[in-house]
């Protein structure tokens, strides 16, 4: 998941594997934010879904997430709901489409996508990507053809995405030079 096509055309791109009941992807939220902040527009984030079965909510979550992309805020709708976390465990289906509407989203759309299960697909292609690239926990990252595991630790990877992003970065610049 994208929120948009890069604001530039030669946007590195930064592959995020995630699942929106995982506790190690809600810690990973603060270097999503980071690496944002650094690199603006010249990364693009892309959420890719890596459901995991431990989690009974997390499909719908994947899916709902495809939702709130569809009606312009992805990345916010991801972010609202893996901070609270706990009351996805608890509530469920019905925590996701409230989200929605706290975020001024159409509430009702997503309550009928969740029901029809218009992203279905988005979510399983994801997923089976996921495991054809070696994914097994999340959050996991691939940058530059690099993948980087961060559901065993998360020390270090941050400043392993921004090496590996400062170094194709300057590639590029040179190549344009």
């Amino acid at each position: 998941m994208s929120d948009s096509s890069p604001a530039r055309a030669d946007a590195l791109v930064l592959d995020v594997w995630c699942e929106l009941q995982c506790p190690d992807c809600r810690t990973a939220l603060d270097d999503i934010r980071t690496l944002r902040a650094r690199y603006g527009d010249r990364l693009e984030l892309r959420l890719r879904h890596f459901p995991l079965e431990k989690h009974r909510h997390s499909f719908a979550a994947a899916q709902a997430a495809e939702e709130a992309l569809e009606q312009g805020k992805g990345w916010p709708y991801v972010e609202a709901v893996l901070e609270r976390g706990a009351e996805l465990d608890l509530r469920g289906e019905p925590f996701l489409v409230e989200v929605a509407g706290e975020l001024g989203l159409d509430a009702e759309e997503f309550d009928t996508a969740l029901i029809d299960g218009r992203h279905i697909l988005i979510v399983d292609a994801d997923h089976a990507e996921g495991k054809a690239i070696g994914v097994t926990g999340t959050p996991t990252y691939v940058i530059g053809g690099e993948r980087l595991d961060g559901s065993k630790s998360q020390e270090g990877l941050r400043a392993r995405i921004e090496e590996i992003a400062d170094r194709l970065l300057a590639d590029q610049d040179d190549r344009e030079s």
